[in-house]
């Protein structure tokens, strides 16, 4: 045996060594922290995409089988009410699947809520069922389900017919409540300021009792 061997490690080498063996598990637990963060943010997007599939399929589903039904008449004109179009509101007739209720139309409200922070909202959509033109209230009342919350900013538009019977421009408000509009836009925002996915929906049946716009 020699006298180095005999001797054993210096303490510099110790030192040296603690150093190496510090900066490799520093090194592992960085890499380790990425690649936990990477896989965080990538669920966290595939959550976050799933959910706007979700909520645009549900509203594009809806607005797609909504139908020229009444849900009430105007008390001064007679005139039925087929849809409610406003900036942050919108009230149409559409089958219900079975799997949602008790199937058959049903009177669908989206509204803008305020959210759990004052600086969001929320969509929800209450559900109502209709005969003969009127809703029929359940007892006990079905509370609004949330469609999708923790968003900056919902707004609803519309467009129909303008006077020379041509696609007229977009508006905020929908005037001929007696008709559907040719085409419903649906934008939201999230709370970090990124737009969704824009949707138009072109309700089927909108034609039925003309749809135009309001000049």
């Amino acid at each position: 045996m020699t006298a180095r061997a005999a001797r054993g490690f210096t303490l510099i080498e110790v030192l040296l060594a603690t150093v190496l063996l510090a900066s490799g598990l520093a090194l592992a637990f960085a890499t380790l922290r990425s690649a936990t963060a990477v896989a965080t943010r990538g669920e966290t997007l595939e959550r976050r995409n799933e959910r706007m599939r979700a909520v645009e399929g549900f509203l594009r589903a809806r607005l797609s089988g909504a139908r020229p039904v009444p849900y009430a008449f105007d008390p001064q004109s007679g005139l039925a009410q087929r849809f409610l179009g406003e900036p942050q509101r919108m009230r149409f007739v559409a089958d219900l699947p079975d799997y949602l209720g008790r199937g058959g139309p049903y009177v669908h409200e989206l509204a803008v809520e305020r959210g759990a922070r004052p600086d969001e909202v929320r969509l929800t959509v209450a559900l109502t069922m209709v005969l003969g033109g009127q809703p029929v209230v359940e007892r006990p009342p079905r509370p609004p389900e949330v469609l999708a919350d923790h968003l900056r900013a919902v707004r609803f538009r519309y467009r129909g017919l303008d006077a020379t019977s041509k696609l007229g421009a977009w508006q905020d408000q929908w005037a001929t409540r007696e008709a559907l509009p040719l085409q419903v836009e649906v934008d939201l925002q999230d709370a970090e300021g990124r737009d969704w996915p824009p949707l138009v929906v072109a309700p089927p049946l909108a034609g039925s009792f003309g749809g135009v716009s309001a000049p």
